[in-house]
């Protein structure tokens, strides 16, 4: 699969409709699923039987599918809910017993993207678990590695003196001034960078009018402007909607084509980045 799709669907906080939306999703024309090993927030296992009936009822193949998850430290988990490791175990003995429990819930032989879901509590133990991604690469059992929630340029730097950051995946909205420090790193470095909370978490934007005024001219939606402004700003959005008609439209985004609103878009763009 394509290392780098221009849209992902985004599976977190599906609950028990996380089957039926993966499937909704794929069937509108979405061919690459995020999730992560992280009961508390995902049903990585859900993911896995969509993507089983999707290949068996739909004739979606594996090789046509670009399936990413993530491996989530202790931090992340709720000890509630059954952990995917033994959380006494090393970093990398928790990265592994994570990681085949993904590739079995997903009903995988091998991941498009694996990352860590945030740095680990100290940096010492991030640049462990960064080896230990980097194991799975080697082996082949992962095709691009990648880190969440990274907001320290710093991180990234120490991380690439072990070997090159494939993806950073990082909430890209009004509410941290769009993330331009890491944004601009990645752009600069040839790095994937992936956003979420880019609707939900811009408000004002998506209601300014500099959007509206531009949606208006092309006959789109708002939230459709945001997606395509991101896909010409090397940002690849997660779309976490659950509307048949949203995931139609942020799929369309795609073919938004600014050549005759071209003020309007600078505008725009100016905008978030002044």
């Amino acid at each position: 699969m394509n290392l780098a799709p221009k849209l992902i669907y985004g599976t977190a906080w599906k609950g028990e409709k996380t089957a039926h939306l993966v499937i909704s999703a794929f069937l509108q024309g979405f061919r690459a699923v995020d999730t992560a090993c992280q009961p508390k927030h995902y049903r990585e296992d859900l993911v896995g039987e969509a993507l089983e009936i999707l290949q068996d009822k739909h004739s979606i193949k594996r090789e046509d599918v670009y399936i990413q998850t993530k491996f989530t430290p202790l931090s992340g988990q709720d000890p509630t809910k059954p952990l995917p490791y033994n959380s006494r175990d090393s970093i990398p003995a928790q990265i592994k017993s994570s990681l085949s429990k993904s590739l079995a819930s997903l009903h995988t032989s091998y991941l498009d993207a694996y990352l860590l879901h945030s740095p680990l509590r100290t940096l010492p133990l991030t640049m462990e678990a960064w080896r230990t991604l980097m194991a799975a690469q080697d082996e082949g059992t992962v095709r691009a590695i990648g880190i969440s929630n990274v907001y320290d340029v710093g991180i990234l730097k120490a991380l690439e003196k072990e070997r090159k950051v494939q993806i950073v995946q990082n909430r890209w909205y009004e509410g941290n001034a769009w993330d331009k420090e890491v944004w601009a790193y990645c752009k600069k470095n040839g790095i994937i960078y992936q956003s979420f909370w880019t609707l939900t978490g811009s408000p004002a934007l998506l209601t300014h009018p500099y959007t509206t005024s531009l949606a208006d001219k092309l006959d789109v939606t708002a939230e459709q402007i945001l997606f395509k402004l991101a896909h010409l700003n090397n940002v690849v959005p997660l779309s976490g909607t659950t509307s048949e008609l949203h995931m139609q439209q942020d799929l369309a985004a795609e073919r938004i084509v600014f050549k005759e609103v071209l003020d309007d878009y600078k505008r725009l763009t100016d905008l978030i980045w002044s």
